[in-house]
């Protein structure tokens, strides 16, 4: 497969957020379908990587949900919105601060720690169950705007995560892939059954 009429078409796809933050590269080497890594507080693009060579093997209506879930799932990723968390942070750091120019050493440790919590709860709340589901359900509602009913869009982006797990070679789907499967499946209609609210923290 040629990349760049296949990138265009995928920035076509996206929605006008997603084709202003993101970047579609090819990357042949790598050993994952399509990877996209945390973005850094500071990075103005979230970059997203494809292996051409692999994504060939999935269908048209895979590939589009794929990388529609893929964008929809980074740009979710927010480090600086107003939030106790991010107040916390900010505290934390400006007593690291404080406490350092005043040569007091327990405050600076009790600072630092204050900042560290509260940065770790930001991480966790950019990895949890609910965001990764959100990311899906964000990207079956931008294919519905792009010609996909619901039900098509749920069954592709589901068969997607397991043609991806064979074209990678793992043995079998993660947790959280499990889930948002289930899930999936309850949003085509396939199954009775979602994903109950305590597992998706």
């Amino acid at each position: 497969m040629y990349p760049d009429p296949e990138i265009r078409h995928l920035m076509d796809l996206l929605p006008a957020s997603g084709r202003m933050l993101t970047k579609l590269v090819s990357k042949p080497g790598q050993a994952t379908v399509i990877e996209a890594p945390v973005p850094k507080p500071w990075m103005a693009f979230r970059p997203v990587s494809i292996n051409f060579d692999l994504w060939n093997q999935l269908s048209r209506a895979q590939r589009d949900l794929l990388v529609l879930r893929t964008v929809s799932w980074v740009t979710s990723v927010r480090w600086f919105r107003p939030s106790l968390n991010q107040g916390l942070v900010l505290v934390g750091v400006l007593g690291v601060i404080v406490e350092a120019t005043q040569g007091d050493a327990v405050g600076v440790i009790a600072a630092g720690s204050l900042s560290a919590i509260a940065g770790t709860q930001i991480w966790r709340s950019n990895h949890s169950t609910q965001r990764e589901l959100e990311a899906d359900e964000a990207a079956i509602q931008v294919a519905m705007r792009r010609g996909y009913t619901e039900t098509e869009a749920a069954r592709s982006l589901l068969s997607a995560i397991e043609t991806v797990a064979e074209i990678e070679g793992r043995p079998s789907l993660s947790f959280i892939e499990l889930l948002r499967c289930q899930n999936l499946r309850a949003i085509a209609g396939v199954s009775p059954v979602g994903v109950p609210s305590s597992l998706r923290e």
